[in-house]
């Protein structure tokens, strides 16, 4: 039988509805699962068993009623540390934070409270949420459940880690440069990418978004449904939309498919990375649809660009820093920060100017097709301790090449897993759609996981 705690959200909604199942036993089932692993994957934080389990029983007698609160009554689930969740302070990853609580739930959380949610705790980030890694100078270090020498990536680091291991079946992470589809892709799960605005999130910024991070697209589509509502806290948000996130069937003949196997910035994919998207391209293929290979469209300079201002940015909330705190800041962060003291304004706005060609460019690149498909990341998950796959704060972003353009253009791009490298690593195929075609995005996932090879059991 199934452990309750690799259950889907869909199928522990069914039981609940039927009575076969409770919400506290399955509640302290993936407590259980959390307390068995997490001494390894150090994926969890702020750990609350006792609200969890007060939530559940509140849960379980609104089912023995039949009237559930909401569409997610009783699913347990996890928020990372970044979304506020109220009472709980929040680190964002660095020691140098000064805790205090949170006064209230931010728009993703208080979503998925209303929504009958069961709120396990939180989940761990690296420091600021600039490392696609599970290093961090304020939390233990994360780890990759298929294998715990290697890293789970990040931001989302623990989010990726808890949904990989069965940490329950939602679990809810944030994205700016693909800090929800890289750890999707290196722990293969399912990570989404909305288009920009469509989680209102507080507070927003350019290229910010929440997204679900689950075991498989239909999950992710029941938490997109609850995510998507609005609140009025985020000003970028968009207007309220009516959208079939259920309904996931597609017919893939006549579709046009790009096939991006390098963005012109970054690393090229490594063999096993290659070959499987390119074997997914032929299976898509084989399905109907019409594949067509797209050039590189961005260039070193836009990413040097966008990599100035983000510096600059940082060394700006740097310098706000009592000194006593400035030094409890990650070594490495530190020294990707610096190098933007005494950069001249001038040259900060033509970086921000850079940014705006990025998003011209995705856009551009990408219209003449109903989808692109890329590597999530160019390389499979590296050393669970470094904060990159470089391992050099001079050299940052080379494993972003494919997912940040889609974070500054503000389309919808998905990670789910494509197949495994020769060593056993999973590996992530990306889907990109069109602004607000965030729905077609997941059809397009559900349609792959019924193409792609036989997937491997969970790791344990």
């Amino acid at each position: 039988m199934t452990d309750l705690a690799d259950l889907s959200a869909t199928d522990l909604l069914h039981a609940f509805r039927g009575k076969a199942l409770s919400p506290v036993e399955v509640t302290e089932a993936v407590l259980a699962r959390i307390a068995a692993r997490d001494t390894v994957l150090n994926a969890t934080w702020a750990l609350d068993p006792e609200g969890a389990m007060a939530a559940a029983r509140q849960s379980e007698a609104r089912w023995m009623v039949g009237a559930p609160m909401g569409a997610l009554d009783g699913v347990p689930i996890t928020i990372k540390e970044n979304i506020a969740t109220k009472g709980v302070p929040i680190p964002l990853g660095t020691a140098a934070t000064d805790l205090h609580p949170a006064a209230a739930d931010a728009p993703p959380a208080a979503r998925v409270r209303e929504a009958g949610a069961v709120i396990l705790g939180k989940t761990t980030m690296p420091d600021y949420g600039m490392l696609s890694s599970g290093l961090s100078s304020f939390h233990k270090l994360a780890r990759n459940p298929w294998n715990p020498n290697c890293n789970p990536g990040g931001s989302s680091a623990g989010a990726g880690a808890a949904a990989a291991a069965g940490y329950g079946p939602l679990h809810l992470g944030t994205d700016i440069g693909g800090s929800v589809r890289l750890p999707a892709g290196w722990c293969g799960i399912v990570g989404l990418k909305p288009t920009a605005g469509r989680i209102p999130i507080d507070p927003p910024y350019i290229g910010r978004v929440a997204g679900p991070m689950t075991r498989s697209v239909a999950d992710n589509a029941l938490l997109m449904e609850v995510l998507s509502q609005p609140d009025w806290r985020d000003h970028m948000s968009l207007p309220p939309a009516e959208i079939a996130w259920r309904d996931l069937d597609r017919d893939l003949r006549g579709l046009r498919i790009g096939l991006l196997l390098h963005p012109g910035i970054g690393a090229a994919p490594e063999p096993d990375v290659a070959a499987a998207i390119t074997d997914a391209a032929r299976r898509f293929e084989a399905a109907g649809c019409i594949v067509e290979p797209l050039d590189p469209f961005l260039t070193p300079e836009m990413m040097a660009g966008l990599d100035q201002f983000w510096r600059t940015r940082s060394w700006s909330d740097f310098l706000l820093l009592p000194e006593a705190r400035r030094a409890k800041v990650l070594p490495f962060i530190r020294a990707w920060i610096e190098t933007a003291d005494g950069l001249d304004g001038v040259t900060v706005l033509r970086g921000f100017n850079r940014i705006i060609e990025m998003s011209a460019a995705c856009v551009h690149a990408t219209h003449r097709f109903d989808y692109v498909i890329s590597p999530t990341a160019p390389m499979p998950a590296y050393q669970a301790d470094w904060p990159c796959p470089t391992n050099d704060p001079a050299r940052p972003f080379e494993h972003i090449g494919f997912t940040v353009g889609f974070n500054m253009s503000g389309q919808p791009a998905v990670s789910v897993n494509a197949d495994y490298t020769s060593g056993g690593l999973p590996i992530g195929l990306q889907i990109i759609g069109h602004r607000f075609d965030d729905i077609g995005v997941l059809r397009m996932a559900r349609a792959w996981e019924q193409l792609r090879p036989a997937q491997r059991a969970w790791p344990t």
